[in-house]
């Protein structure tokens, strides 16, 4: 679980991340997820955008997409959606 100093520290991080995982009118698949997961090893931190023709509200993809991939949601605005994972190597130095 994040405390909110780590949360307030990883917003200001995402605010200069361009969104790399889109979800669309497919909604949530299995390849999505994969690649999520995949994306949250090498970066720790990933922001995803909605688009238009998605099935599925922001908040409910943030949440189902956490609980898929073992991450924390981190900030929801809008369309956009930031998740949170520790990698191995720990790259982003958050305080315990």
């Amino acid at each position: 679980m994040l405390s909110g100093e780590n949360k307030k520290y990883l917003r200001k991080l995402s605010m200069n991340y361009r969104s790399i995982i889109q979800v669309g009118k497919d909604g949530i698949s299995e390849n999505l997820i994969q690649t999520l997961s995949d994306s949250l090893e090498a970066h720790e931190l990933v922001k995803c955008n909605l688009l238009k023709t998605s099935p599925i509200s922001t908040r409910q993809a943030a949440i189902d997409l956490a609980s898929y991939t073992n991450s924390e949601v981190v900030h929801i605005v809008g369309h956009t959606f930031v998740l949170y994972r520790r990698s191995k190597e720990n790259k982003l130095g958050l305080k315990k």
